[in-house]
């Protein structure tokens, strides 16, 4: 049996669902974004969705499971583009590892609302054991999933990574200390040149060339 974002036995996906899923995923992000995690509550969700909360409690059993659900589309759309990136960088053939770097953080835009939403779901997360376990399993599964291709990629510049897993932690550190950055200054094309700067100081830090 299948298992729900926040570990409950899954509901059968009729085409009406899914539609209610998704409209209430779309709410949810608007509310969140406006009025902060913090102060949301099931009811705004559904007056912006225009459900009752019959609606909202047949899909999720509480704003933590949908967020979590809102969190595994947008990873999986997020590694998606990644891939498509890596794959771009591979036919096109291009060879200036900065070029590829920049071209890789291009398809992980950054979304102020977003972020913020995510920054205090987090905090709600670290008071909250049992969450904090979920998002732990899920950031490392996230890396998992992405760092195959990181390598591959890093393979054609000629370079071997000794500890995918200690590079791929380094990047979700390095992501999300400049996103910070970034986000500060919007407009600042410095802000974002050190940001890839510092992701190709970090990818030639947990590699080395491949002898022969």
């Amino acid at each position: 049996m299948t298992s729900s974002p926040a570990g409950t036995p899954a509901r059968p996906a009729t085409r009406r669902r899914v539609a209610t899923r998704k409209r209430l995923l779309t709410a949810a992000y608007e509310v969140f974004a406006e009025e902060g995690f913090g102060r949301a509550t099931v009811e705004r969700v559904c007056e912006r969705a225009g459900f009752t909360r019959g609606a909202f409690y047949s899909n999720f059993t509480s704003l933590d499971e949908l967020f979590l659900a809102m969190w595994a589309e947008r990873s999986a759309a997020m590694l998606a583009d990644v891939r498509t990136a890596l794959d771009d960088i591979s036919v096109e053939g291009v060879t200036d590892l900065r070029d590829a770097v920049d071209r890789l953080l291009r398809a992980v835009p950054l979304d102020e609302a977003w972020y913020r939403i995510t920054a205090e779901f987090t905090s709600h997360a670290l008071r909250t054991p049992a969450l904090r376990r979920v998002m732990a399993a899920r950031e490392e599964a996230i890396v998992a999933a992405l760092i195959p291709a990181v390598v591959a990629t890093l393979a054609r510049f000629g370079r071997g990574v000794p500890d995918p897993e200690a590079l791929g932690q380094a990047m979700v550190a390095v992501h999300d200390g400049t996103a910070v950055q970034v986000l500060m200054e919007p407009r600042s094309r410095t802000a974002r040149r050190r940001r890839t700067d510092l992701f190709c100081h970090v990818v030639l830090a947990y590699s080395t060339p491949i002898e022969g």
